[in-house]
Parts: C-alpha cells; structure tokens; sequence
C-alpha cells in the first residue's frame, strides 16, 4: 500500500462513523433535524456518513455523486455499494470494465467517498482463483477503503481471512449473523464496518438500548485498537434505523 494511502489512514485511524442506509428522514424522526435544503443536508448536520445503497440497484451520473457531495460538511463521508451487475450477475467473473465505469461515476464523490462496499450473493461460495482475480483488479483500479459483506459460510475461514488481508479488504460484520464469525468485522484491521439489518425481523426490526449500548462498546473497542469505524443501520423499511442511529451516536458521543 503507498505512502499517501498510509498517511490517509493515520488521519482517520480511530474515528467512529454513525449513518444509515440512504439518507430518508421518516416522519417520527423528522423533527429532530433542522430545516435545510435538502433531506440530504438535513440528514448531514446529524451524521458524519450515509450509505449508497442505491448504486447497487441502477447506475448514477458523476454529476449526481458531485451534487451530493456538494450537499455536506467535509467532515462527511459517504460509503456506496458496488452495482450488482458485478457482485450478482457477473459473480465478480470479468467485471474489469464494469467497475471502470462504476468507479469514474463514484469518483464524483472527491474528498466525500468514503469505504467501496461489496455485498456478495448468498449462493456465491469462495472461489479463491476467482476472489483473488476479483480483488487484485479492484485494487489495481482503486487504492481507497473497500469492505466486502460475504453471505456464504465459505467465506469465514482462515483463507477467505487471508485473502482480503493480502488485497487490504475488510470484512462486514453483520446482524443477523450468518455464523458467529459473520457479526464481527474481519480481515483488513485497519476499518471495522458493522452492517445491522435488523433482527429478528431483517429491514424492519427495531434495537433495543441494551443491543445499542453492546455496539458502542464494540466500537471503542474497535477505535482503541487503532481502527476507522462505520456502523450503519439498514433496518429503515418502518423508520427504525434513523432512531437507532440518532441514539448510538448519542451514547458513543456521551461517553467520549
């Protein structure tokens, strides 16, 4: 890894980052942002990242991603979802020029663009020739954070560890768990990524303060090892996630 990406991760080493899945303001939430011109900008005066999950479903313009940026303070960093015509429909075989063109588009993002997430199918078992091919072309087009969240139990071992650790690729960790190694974050220590989907109704579910405050303890844990740490919380489809967020950053930012 090169001298520039070196400084770049011991500027941002130990800090917490608190964020949703996309940047919606549900109604019962609403009043606890203050008036902006956009939901957007709304959103950014509460939280330091969002996630891109949009990018995953359909292509967006360079100018888009320059117009988000515009939209927040620079403390703040935005995470975006490889297109699953790479992950899914290509099945990372031979995705050199779709993650060209995915990544002139996210680049739009400047300073803003923040962790590269690749959110594998839960039918892709490791191929090592494959996944070593994948990520090898990945870092040879980006040198910036990327984090994978594997769905196969094939991917928690100690060569799909090692593997990533060679290509500097951090493991999610996510709720609900796959196995138990699946809810911590892995491989590249240097970024812990937590995915919280909501359980045991997955996208909808609410966490409880007790669950709330086991994940701020995991992430001073994380920061004191010397980690960049991202949680986002994915269960918005009834609004949970905006709450859930709002008081996680409340209990890491009280106890600071």
């Amino acid at each position: 890894m090169n001298d520039e990406r070196e400084g770049a991760l011991a500027k941002s080493s130990g800090t917490i980052r608190v964020g949703t899945a996309g940047w919606a303001l549900p109604r019962q939430w609403r009043d606890r942002f203050p008036a902006g011109a956009s939901n957007l900008a709304r959103y950014a005066t509460r939280f330091t990242c969002a996630e891109i999950n949009s990018s995953f479903y359909r292509q967006h313009r360079r100018s888009t991603y320059e117009r988000w940026a515009s939209s927040v303070p620079p403390d703040f960093l935005f995470a975006v979802k490889v297109p699953r015509a790479i992950t899914h429909d290509q099945r990372l075989v031979a995705a050199d020029v779709l993650l060209d063109v995915f990544l002139d588009e996210a680049r739009g993002l400047g300073e803003r663009l923040g962790p590269l997430l690749v959110q594998l199918p839960p039918s892709l078992a490791l191929d090592v020739g494959i996944a070593t091919e994948f990520f090898a072309t990945f870092r040879s087009m980006h040198d910036g954070d990327v984090v994978c969240e594997p769905r196969h139990e094939s991917w928690f071992t100690r060569d799909a560890e090692e593997l990533m650790m060679q290509h500097g690729v951090a493991r999610a960790g996510a709720d609900p768990a796959l196995c138990a190694e699946s809810a911590t974050p892995g491989a590249w220590g240097a970024l812990a990524y937590l995915r919280l989907h909501g359980s045991p109704h997955i996208y909808r579910s609410d966490y409880d303060s007790a669950r709330l405050n086991e994940t701020a303890t995991r992430l001073r844990r994380h920061r004191t090892a010397g980690a960049t740490c991202w949680t986002i919380f994915d269960n918005t489809t009834l609004g949970a996630a905006t709450g859930n967020a709002l008081e996680l950053a409340r209990l890491l930012a009280s106890r600071q």
